[in-house]
């Protein structure tokens, strides 16, 4: 009895060290991971990737995975380095890959921290409550790739929630890969056409997203997504 206390707070450690990080580094490197640093720094980073190409890459992947798993500042202009670095292919694959285990490593924590705790008690609980873990574990891979799509939805969030409703570790990170994969190549995108951009002193759109063109289609594909979850509610509610 004595060992629970100190096991629950051990299982908490790396969530807590993920938001003491998180809130650190939003306070002290908000004024370092920015474009203008990118800017600033071009020329040394194109000199160093032709000199250590490798190299480059595992530390970028590196880098990017402590942005993402710790939440801090900088995610988007560490996609549109990915790109500036690596042009859009094989940048966006190191950008999706690294987010990915970013990503991961969030979800892990959030779960370790008391996630499949909750999980338990919903699945346990009646009422209200059952019906909504119901509803989430029957439409699981649909909402998962809806909440990677939907450009609303704030990617740290993505990461929580599925940790918080008993959510596979395989389904998260197979849905996160893919789902993250249309917004990642359009910055990646951007980014690969940076050099331009610097030239002219200008900078980078980043609500190209938001864009007709790039929109319309990743609302499509998330109406897709969402499309099975409408189906079974119409079906549930006809009593079919």
């Amino acid at each position: 009895m004595s060992n629970t206390p100190k096991s629950a707070i051990a299982q908490r450690i790396p969530l807590i060290t993920i938001i003491v990080v998180a809130v650190l580094g939003a306070y002290f490197l908000r004024d370092y991971l920015t474009f203008d640093t990118l800017k600033e720094n071009r020329k040394a980073l194109l000199a160093f990737r032709d000199a250590n190409y490798a190299l480059t890459v595992l530390a970028f992947i590196a880098a990017y995975i402590l942005i993402v798993a710790f939440s801090l500042p900088g995610a988007t202009i560490a996609t549109l380095t990915g790109g500036f670095l690596f042009s859009t292919f094989p940048g966006a694959l190191f950008n999706i890959l690294a987010a990915t285990i970013g990503a991961t490593a969030i979800f892990m924590a959030a779960r370790w921290g008391g996630g499949e705790k909750l999980a338990a008690k919903m699945d346990s609980s009646e009422g209200a409550v059952k019906k909504i873990k119901s509803a989430i574990d029957d439409n699981q891979w649909e909402a998962l790739l809806l909440i990677r799509l939907v450009p609303a939805v704030p990617f740290f969030m993505a990461n929580l929630i599925p940790a918080l409703v008993g959510v596979s570790l395989f389904r998260f990170v197979v849905s996160t890969f893919f789902g993250i994969i249309p917004g990642a190549v359009v910055y990646t995108s951007v980014g690969a056409g940076l050099g331009e951009v610097f030239a002219r002193g200008e900078t980078p759109n980043l609500g190209i997203i938001f864009e007709p063109a790039i929109l319309l289609p990743i609302l499509g594909l998330s109406a897709l997504a969402a499309l099975p979850i409408i189906l079974k509610a119409v079906r549930g509610k006809k009593g079919l």
